[in-house]
C-alpha cells in the first residue's frame, strides 16, 4: 500500500473489506478519512465502485455501519467507497454559531468561493477528482463509477452527475435536497459559501442542472426514493419540484414515495438493495 494513503482500520465483511483510509487532500487543505468496502472480486482484479455522498452531520461511517449494503455489494461484485462530508480540522472554520447545519459536517458537496470557506470547502472537486483518482490508483477499483448519496449527499450525487456527462455510469438518490436554491438550507449553505449572489447558486442546483442541460444528448436516469414520513419533506426536500422539472425537460426520472418512511437509515436500510442493483445494470451489466 503506498504511504500517500494510511489504513486506519479494517474489518472483514461478507467475504470482502471494509477499510478505513487517511490521507493529506491537496484539494481541502486538510487530512481526510474516507471509507471502502472492496467485494470478494476485487481480489481478483479491479471491480467498479458506487461512491456514496452522506447527508448533513454525517462522517464516512453512517452508511458503512447504518445501511447494510456490504451484503449485496459483495454478491454484485461492486465497491463502495464513502468520503467525509466535509473538510475538517482546527484550521477549518465551521459554522461561526455553531450549528449542525453548515461548516464540520455540511460541507454541501460544493467549491466554496468566499472567505474564509474558500480554503477548504472544496467537496465538490474533491469528490469528483481527487478521491476517484486516488481510489483508483491505489486500490483494486476501475473507472465504473456509480454516484449515490441521501439528504444533502443526494444533492452533491445529483450534481456532480449533472455537471460530469460521461464522468459516471449511473445516479440515484435518497431524500435528495434536489432544489437548494428555494429551501433554508440550500439559502444557508450558498450565502456562505457561494456568496449573496444567487445568480451563482445555479451551478449548483440540480433543478437548474436539469433545465440547462436539456436536449444536449443522452442523460442518466434518476431513481430517487423519498419516504412520505420524512420530517424535511415539505420545507427543504420538495420532490415535487425535481419531478416537475424533470418532466419539463425530459429527463428520465423514477420517484419513487415511499409511505410512512422518514428521514433515517432505517429508510434507507430498506431501499439499498434496490439502489445497488439499479447501479450494477449500469457498472456490470
Amino acid at each position: 500500500m503506498s504511504a500517500i494513503l494510511e489504513q486506519i482500520a479494517a474489518n472483514r465483511a461478507f467475504g470482502g473489506w471494509h477499510r478505513r483510509y487517511r490521507h493529506r487532500s491537496q484539494t481541502l487543505g486538510c487530512d481526510m478519512v474516507f471509507a471502502v468496502y472492496l467485494p470478494p472480486q476485487a481480489e481478483h482484479g479491479p471491480v467498479p465502485a458506487l461512491y456514496w455522498l452522506s447527508g448533513l452531520t454525517c462522517t464516512d461511517e453512517n452508511f458503512m455501519q447504518k445501511a447494510g449494503a456490504q451484503r449485496v455489494a459483495a454478491e454484485l461484485g461492486m465497491a463502495l467507497v464513502a468520503p467525509d462530508t466535509s473538510p475538517r480540522g482546527d484550521d477549518v472554520p465551521g459554522d461561526p454559531e455553531g450549528a449542525w447545519d453548515f461548516g464540520h459536517g455540511a460541507g454541501f458537496y460544493v467549491d466554496a468561493t468566499q472567505a474564509p470557506y474558500d480554503r477548504h470547502y472544496r467537496m465538490y472537486t474533491y469528490v469528483t477528482c481527487e478521491l476517484p483518482a486516488l481510489v483508483e490508483a491505489h486500490l483494486p477499483v476501475d473507472e465504473r463509477r456509480g454516484i449515490s448519496g441521501h439528504s444533502m449527499g443526494g444533492h452533491g450525487a445529483l450534481i456532480c452527475a449533472l455537471r460530469n456527462p460521461g464522468r459516471y455510469r449511473s445516479v440515484s438518490v435518497f431524500a435528495p435536497i434536489g432544489n437548494p436554491t428555494s429551501c433554508p438550507w440550500g439559502h444557508k449553505a450558498f450565502s456562505r459559501y457561494l456568496g449573496e449572489d444567487q445568480a451563482a447558486w445555479r451551478d449548483w442546483d440540480a433543478c437548474e442542472l436539469i433545465t440547462r442541460n436539456a436536449g444536449q444528448g443522452e442523460v442518466l436516469p434518476i431513481l430517487v426514493d423519498q419516504g412520505t414520513a420524512d420530517s424535511f419533506l415539505d420545507e427543504q426536500l420538495k420532490p415535487e419540484v425535481l419531478a416537475r422539472t424533470c418532466e419539463a425537460a425530459g429527463h428520465p426520472l423514477n420517484l419513487r414515495l415511499q409511505p410512512g418512511y422518514d428521514h433515517s437509515y432505517y429508510f434507507i436500510a430498506s431501499f439499498i438493495e434496490d439502489h445497488l442493483r439499479h447501479h450494477a445494470a449500469a457498472l456490470i451489466g
